[in-house]
């Protein structure tokens, strides 16, 4: 798809070099075009009606949920075990093998006989198998300090604390989404071709949106069960407080190298967004209006987002100081006159953090559905278009590519061992990416291809030395193990936001960096790294409950609400 995204901006983007540097992916936020949004807004337009038609849980718990959405042409159902977990078993870690809950999302609506299919297969997770008329596997545990507080007040008839809910933001937290082909699930070619899931993790997010419906109805049914006389449900405005957490780590972080044409288009609609907006020529009143009132309700999220991590209180106190900088100049006036968005988006190259700028540009796009959200249609890919290799290319183009694209990479020294630290290998456990110490661990033997800069500099040597017929086939023919790299420099020539600018396995890599970039794109918030290799984030705080979405904006939550005068 992307030789066909064609920008409508008079503004130029921002140049690759600029956007695709890993301190700036992960500043990402999220925006008009992040996956949440775009289910949300799809689910509204088309009516999409939902109802819960089992609910056999029990006074501990335990039992099965089935919660279904119903399209304009299919359904699917999330089909939810609840388990009563003891708490040592409770674990963030993907090696788990229990769970406070555990799902699938189903095609369809299910039988009394998929029903007790499934519950002998989805809560062993990797454990068991599904079929392919299931669509994702996904598991949960509950927040230790947040529901059982919730459970308790509820039955004493009592609301949440509030300070609580937003210290911590979520009932339970999940540990992994699976999809695609995964333990048996429906492969992602088998479902791409429908509207509701063409577009990227659009079936995932339908999960998790569902999955935080039962959460709330769950806490609410315990309460019940607990004091039936004096139990009470949580009040609609802080009901919507509660998200899904998610515990994600390395097993996610090589996605965005795997995926070069995807990356490409993710990234092209949200650059193609902010030089739509950059080009206007003023600013309408009302526009300005709600620019603000996202502005203010930005800075109430970043004093809601907490982390223990410290380069992220860093992150956070430069955020909240440029909120407050781009607040004052905005009141000063400086969306007054001619190209407004573009003056304040100059302004904040220099003077707010990276950070910062990257808030901007999702706040900017606020205002203005008409020209942003068509472009969530950009941002599928057929990536098999791009995979076979043009053999038939000069290879002094090749070479002009490599330049163009790898030359930060060719002005490193790739003899040094604080830039060739780190090294990508799949897990014989879990199948999964792990990152390890190249000179301390025995692992450079299993080294998956994810070190993009180091391999083009390598294929520029042997390119620049190369003595026989001028053609990338013949080149790849003297030197096969150079396919790859050529091959991510073709689509990177044709994506030009297809590579990130940045070495994968030095020593100084912070893997959260490429895990919030496609966090931001799913739609998260509150990121919370645990250490440079995992993180914690919320999904759909504030959203809408699928009873309520005919009714709410299908957008106005994506930030929290301004407070209440007491």
């Amino acid at each position: 798809m992307a030789q066909t995204l064609t920008s409508t901006a008079h503004t130029a983007l921002r140049p690759p070099a600029t956007v695709m540097r890993l301190a700036r992916m992960g500043s990402f936020h999220q925006c008009r075009l992040s996956f949440m949004r775009v289910l949300l807004r799809r689910l509204k337009s088309e009516n999409w009606r939902f109802e819960r038609p089992v609910w056999k849980i029990d006074a501990n718990g335990v039992g099965v949920a089935v919660y279904t959405a119903h399209g304009p042409e299919r359904s699917y159902s999330l089909v939810a075990f609840s388990h009563d977990l003891p708490a040592n078993q409770r674990s963030d870690r993907v090696i788990a093998e229990a769970w406070d809950a555990t799902f699938t999302l189903f095609d369809g609506e299910p039988t009394q006989d998929d029903i007790e299919r499934l519950s002998w297969n989805v809560p062993k997770q990797e454990a068991g198998r599904i079929s392919s008329s299931e669509i994702s596997l996904s598991r949960a545990n509950r927040s230790v300090r947040l529901f059982e507080h919730v459970v308790s007040r509820l039955a004493e008839g009592r609301q949440p604390d509030i300070e609580k809910v937003r210290s911590i933001g979520y009932l339970m937290r999940t540990t992994a989404v699976y999809g695609s082909g995964k333990f048996g699930a429906v492969d992602r070619e088998a479902i791409a071709d429908r509207p509701e899931f063409a577009g990227p993790f659009q079936a995932e997010m339908l999960s998790v949106y569902l999955t935080r419906a039962f959460m709330l109805d769950l806490v609410e049914h315990l309460a019940r069960m607990r004091n039936p006389d004096k139990a009470v449900r949580v009040d609609p405005d802080l009901r919507r407080r509660f998200g899904v957490g998610n515990s994600t780590g390395l097993g996610l972080a090589p996605f965005l190298a795997n995926h070069p044409s995807l990356l490409n288009n993710w990234i092209a609609a949200r650059e193609e967004a902010l030089a739509r907006i950059r080009s206007l020529p003023t600013a309408a009143s009302a526009e300005v209006e709600l620019f603000c009132d996202r502005l203010a309700r930005a800075r109430i999220n970043a004093e809601e987002w907490h982390s223990e991590h410290s380069l992220q209180i860093q992150k956070l106190a430069m955020l909240k100081a440029d909120l407050d900088h781009l607040q004052a100049h905005v009141s000063a006036g400086a969306l007054e006159g001619d190209a407004p968005w573009d003056r304040l988006y100059v302004w904040s190259e220099r003077n707010l953090s990276i950070e910062g700028q990257e808030q901007l540009v999702s706040l900017m796009q606020e205002p203005y559905a008409s020209l942003v959200d068509e472009l969530a249609d950009w941002m599928m890919a057929d990536e098999d278009a791009y995979f076979r290799i043009d053999g038939g290319m000069p290879l002094q183009k090749l070479r002009d590519h490599v330049e163009e694209i790898y030359g930060w990479a060719l002005e490193l020294d790739w003899a040094s061992q604080d830039n060739l630290a780190r090294a990508w290998y799949v897990s014989e456990e879990k199948l999964e990416p792990r990152l390890g110490e190249r000179f301390e661990e025995p692992i450079e033997a299993y080294e998956q291809p994810l070190a993009a800069g180091r391999d083009a500099a390598a294929m520029f040597r042997d390119i620049e030395a190369f003595d026989g017929e001028a053609s990338v086939a013949a080149f790849l023919l003297r030197h096969p193990e150079h396919r790859h790299i050529a091959r991510r420099t073709q689509i990177a020539a044709r994506c030009p936001y297809a590579e990130i600018r940045d070495n994968t396995i030095s020593a100084a890599l912070l893997p959260i960096d490429l895990l919030r970039c496609k966090l931001a794109f799913f739609g998260a918030t509150h990121f919370d790294p645990r250490s440079d290799r995992w993180v914690r984030i919320n999904m759909f705080q504030d959203a809408p409950f699928p009873h309520e979405l005919a009714e709410r904006d299908p957008d106005e939550w994506a930030f929290p609400p301004l407070r209440k005068a007491v």
